[in-house]
Order: structure tokens, then sequence, then C-alpha cells
């Protein structure tokens, strides 16, 4: 079997050490695996397939060699080393927001649009975590009749702010209940026995920056470029996973009995809706797992040609490094 080398930029965050579980999960055909942060983390062992990897500084002559990296840096730290990837010869697969919205980089969700992967020129994007879990949701609604709206509201884990956010979380449960006081550091309020409806930061009309991505990428992923897409975003006191209360209109109508086989066939998704029996998405059943569950399907008492939902998918894996290593499967499908 031919092999690739795949470098891992960010390797020691919580997603890029997740990506290193998915590729061995996967069995993705890894020749060398390079694992690349900062200078802080050099040297440090990470285990992989029975081995203990040493962490190599990411530096700009870091990637050669390499036939794929995949990354889950910071904004700053993709642009600035993504020209040296592609200069290198790598395919560059990136989870961060920096390059999702340029036009001549695909933003993928293998579910949805896998053939956007053939156009690219070395840089491949990851789309936002609440943008997949959503997107993968209700792809099955827009494969019979075209989606024209979204109305979502979305209740995003503690752990989607990174490794400290459930450490917060945590720590303040733990003050709660002794009766003392906790400083937030990662949130900008206690997010124990709250919710925080703040996420990203102020952009156009009042709307967070978080709450546009779901917009502006899911225009770009599912090919509509006049979808209309209304969102608010909340931080809940909940450790993985992200939830999703959306209502989608269509261009012809689409009954829920309709909606539920569309669902059950769509890929990525498990239907789960029997509210008489109280079985619907949550949380805790959607967490270290790659599928995105979808239930509470119901007529929308407002819009005509509407229906509403709720979708629950694990925000760390789907929604950042398993949908990640999918894109590099295709790319070597390619």
């Amino acid at each position: 079997m031919k092999t690739y080398n795949v470098a891992i930029l960010g390797a020691t965050g919580a997603v890029g050490r997740e990506m290193m579980k998915i590729l061995e999960e996967r069995d993705f055909p890894v020749g060398e695996l390079r694992l690349l942060a900062s200078s802080r983390s050099v040297g440090k062992l990470l285990p992989f397939k029975g081995q203990e990897i040493a962490v190599q500084e990411a530096t700009h002559d870091a990637f050669e060699g390499m036939d794929i990296v995949l990354g889950a840096a910071a904004n700053a730290v993709a642009k600035d080393m993504a020209p040296y990837i592609v200069k290198a010869g790598a395919v560059f697969i990136d989870n961060s927001s920096a390059f999702r919205l340029n036009e001549d980089v695909p933003l993928v969700v293998p579910e949805i649009n896998p053939e956007d992967v053939k156009w690219h020129k070395g840089i491949i994007a990851n789309p936002n975590c609440t943008t997949i879990i959503t997107t993968t949701a209700v792809n099955g609604l827009n494969s019979a009749t075209e989606i024209t709206a979204m109305i979502a509201s979305t209740y995003q884990a503690a752990s989607g702010a990174g490794a400290g956010g459930p450490v917060e979380l945590m720590n303040e449960v733990e003050a709660g209940l002794k009766n003392e006081t906790y400083e937030p550091k990662v949130f900008q309020h206690q997010l124990a026995f709250n919710v925080i409806p703040e996420i990203g930061s102020p952009s156009e009309l009042d709307y967070t920056t978080e709450e546009l991505k779901l917009r502006n990428e899911g225009r770009k992923i599912m090919h509509l470029p006049e979808m209309k897409v209304t969102c608010t975003c909340v931080r809940v006191p909940v450790v993985r996973s992200h939830s999703v209360s959306v209502t989608v209109q269509t261009k012809d109508k689409i009954t829920p009995e309709q909606a539920k086989e569309l669902i059950k066939k769509a890929p990525g998704c498990v239907l789960v809706d029997d509210l008489p029996n109280h079985r619907y998405p949550m949380p805790l059943l959607t967490s270290d797992q790659d599928l995105v569950f979808v239930g509470r399907i119901r007529e929308d008492m407002v819009l005509p040609n509407a229906l509403t939902l709720w979708c629950c998918g694990d925000q760390i894996r789907k929604g950042a490094a398993t949908n990640t290593v999918q894109i590099a499967e295709l790319v070597i499908k390619e």
C-alpha cells in the first residue's frame, strides 16, 4: 500500500492530538508522521500506533518531504506557514478560519461537497465546527429541494474554546458547590450554572464573527450563494459536543415524514427522533464519535415550507479533526 508523509501543525493542542487519534483509528496510510508545534513543546513525546514521536519546532523549512499537512494551529500561524507548505509540495488541509472564504480555496465537508477537493491549489480549508454539524444535518433536505433560509441557535460546549474551557468550567462548578468565587479567564463570564450568548468578536449588525460563519461558510459548502441565514451562538455548561436548533426553509415543501426519510439516508447522519419515548440527540450521546444526530423534526409554525429540527455532533471530532482527516482521504483518493 502506498503511504504518505503527514505533518500536523499544532500537534500538541486538543485538535492536533485528536487528529493523531483519528489517523490511527481510520488506518490512514501514514509513512512518516511529523509533529510540529512551538519551541515550547519541542521534544515532547506523543503516542502514535504504539510508538512515541517527538515534537519538532514548526519552522518555515519543517515541511520538506511532506505530502499532507493537517493544520490545527491559530490563524496567524496558518497564514505564516501556508506559503512554505505549498512551496514544499504538500497539500495543506487547514482547520483555522484563515482561508475558508478565499475564492481559490475549497471549503469542504466530505459528505456534502467532496468534488470541490479537485480544484484545490495546495490549500483546502476545514469549516467551522458548528457549520459542519449544521450543514451535515440539513444537507439531506437540500438534496431534495433547495434550502432558501436557515434560522439557528447554537448551544456550544466549553471544549469549543480549547483545552482550557472544560478546566475552567469544572473549577467553577467546584467553587460554586463550596460557595466560593472563581474568576473566569477563558470565558467572558462564569459558565457554570449559566449560559453566555457571545462567541467570537463583534461584527456586522451586532452579530458576532462566530454567528456569521454559518451564513458565509454554509453558502460556500452547499453551493447556495443566496441562502439567508440568521444565527445566535451560545456557550453552554457542557463539556463536549455542540447542539444546534435550526429552522430550515426550503423552495418546495417537505413534510416531517419525508424529512426523516431523507435524513436517514443522508451521509454522516443518524436519525434519533422519538419524542414520546424521550429519544432525541443530546451531547452525551454524540461525544467521541463522528456522526451528527438529528431529531425533533417538526413543521415550523411560523414560516411556510419550513421545518424545525435539533442536531448534535462532536465538535472536536467531526467538527474539526475527523473532517480534516476525511478531506485528506479524498486527496489521496484523487
